[in-house]
């Protein structure tokens, strides 16, 4: 499914959390990326971590586009402008770094995929909007202040928008307590998709996590608006 930026960003927020997951074998990526679709999280992040995941994701998003899926599939633990260029090649449509990388930055704005560096500082987070980055991912985000970080930030920069990852958990507390510091989506792996869930190839259940996930969002959103 070919989207604009502009597209995949406005689905990421929509959607509020991204489900962050990797594996080597094509056939469980398949399966627990549909799962988090159905579960209402079309946005997944693939994370380029172990020998050979080009190969992986290369395969997996040549599956997605013959079934016409409405996956949107980007790639994470980018740290260079070359490997993010063979996985936009592959077909990712979003690219998310732990840190920033200048380089990354100005290819996905020649090529207007969507860009989430991993900031930790109110400099890092501006040279970033420099860069053209719509949404900045605040990493590791229990680390760098958590909550109070974002309240920061946004006090003197409350155009920015941030997507955290490290430290948000699938809680409505936790949740809660982010969202209503100003985030505007979070990263969340292992503890979204669990590795038990995977071995056990649970793709119901991790299904209905993301699903629960995505509606506690929803619901906090309605709630912060009233």
């Amino acid at each position: 499914m070919r989207l604009d930026r502009v597209d995949v960003l406005k689905a990421l927020e929509s959607q509020g959390v991204v489900p962050v997951f990797s594996h080597p074998d094509p056939e469980v990526c398949l399966e627990v990326i549909e799962a988090c679709a159905r579960g209402g999280a079309p946005c997944v992040e693939f994370t380029n971590r172990g020998d050979f995941m080009i190969q992986t994701f290369t395969e997996v998003s040549r599956t997605l586009m013959a079934r016409g899926s409405r996956v949107i599939l980007g790639v994470g633990s980018i740290l260079d402008a070359p490997t993010a260029a063979l996985y936009i090649a592959a077909g990712a449509r979003f690219v998310v770094g732990p840190v920033l990388d200048p380089d990354t930055g100005r290819l996905c704005n020649k090529r207007m995929v969507a860009w989430s560096p991993g900031c930790g500082s109110a400099t890092e987070i501006m040279q970033a909007q420099e860069l053209g980055a719509d949404i900045v991912k605040v990493f590791p985000g229990e680390s760098v202040g958590g909550p109070a970080f974002v309240r920061a930030v946004l006090g003197p920069m409350p155009w920015t928008k941030i997507m955290p990852t490290g430290g948000v958990d699938p809680t409505r507390e936790s949740l809660a307590e982010w969202f209503g510091a100003g985030i505007r989506a979070c990263g969340i792996g292992s503890k979204l998709i669990t590795g038990q869930r995977v071995r056990d190839r649970d793709w119901a259940g991790i299904e209905q996590a993301v699903r629960e996930t995505v509606e506690t969002i929803a619901d906090i959103r309605k709630s912060m608006a009233k």
